[in-house]
């Protein structure tokens, strides 16, 4: 009996991409050309007939994010990996609708291309991803490059959640006052600072600049202080941001 072969036949898969078998060794274990782009090993014959074969470039993750083609998986023992729960955070970060109503601060950022892909980032994770004792990890993105928009391997960093938390300015809560300062009812303004347990007033001034200034001057002092306690515990990179990070008053 001839040995059956079935390259070249085509089909359509169920995202709607264009499916041929490029291979056929036995009914399950074929191999198909996915969207004229990559192939697609190992597949079973009744999945091509059934069209149930993912394009791994399709933009399942927002419209945007997609999970590529390499040796980083979504699951691992039936449980979302590290990588995967990062990335996709990232993303309803910077394009979830119900999000940005939530936290209008996140207007306006964006992920680089190449992070679309989560191959990619999650290389990029598994190189720089560390850990602190038992302490939460944040990916952030404006630490290293203040004002900073844009999700990338140039100006990201994993980052200490207590060392983040140091610079949340809560812009749009705190009304038009400068960051630290609280306005009394006798017209005067109090320079307030929250510190790892408590919040503590650095004293009551006439002017609001006055109060901006005791704040900017104690607070650039504990940010120094901080990254100092976590100086052989994080990059370098990250430490030296820190020393120099400064207080404008229209943070």
């Amino acid at each position: 009996m001839a040995k059956l072969d079935r390259v070249g036949e085509k089909g359509t898969s169920n995202q709607g991409y264009s499916l041929e078998i490029v291979a056929y060794r036995h009914s399950a274990d074929i191999d198909v050309l996915v969207d004229r782009k990559y192939i697609q090993k190992g597949v079973r014959y009744t999945n091509f007939k059934g069209g149930r074969i993912a394009n791994m470039y399709h933009k399942s993750v927002l419209g945007v994010g997609y999970l590529g083609v390499g040796a980083y998986v979504r699951y691992a023992d039936g449980v979302e990996t590290a990588a995967y729960i990062s990335w996709k955070g990232m993303l309803e970060r910077c394009y979830n609708e119900k999000f940005l109503r939530e936290r209008p601060s996140y207007m306006g950022c964006l992920v680089c291309d190449e992070w679309h892909n989560f191959q990619v980032y999650a290389n990029w994770h598994e190189k720089n991803y560390y850990t602190v004792d038992n302490e939460p990890m944040d990916l952030d993105k404006d630490i290293l490059v203040k004002g900073n928009k844009i999700y990338s391997p140039t100006t990201c960093v994993f980052v200490p959640r207590r060392i983040n938390s140091l610079v949340v300015t809560n812009k749009l809560q705190r009304g038009d006052l400068p960051i630290g300062v609280v306005k009394t009812k006798r017209n005067r303004y109090v320079a307030r600072m929250g510190y790892l347990t408590e919040r503590k007033s650095l004293g009551t001034f006439d002017t609001p600049e006055e109060a901006f200034l005791a704040y900017k001057t104690a607070k650039e002092a504990y940010i120094k202080q901080v990254a100092d306690e976590y100086k052989d515990k994080i990059p370098k990179k990250l430490y030296d941001a820190l020393y120099a990070y400064t207080i404008e008053i229209t943070d």
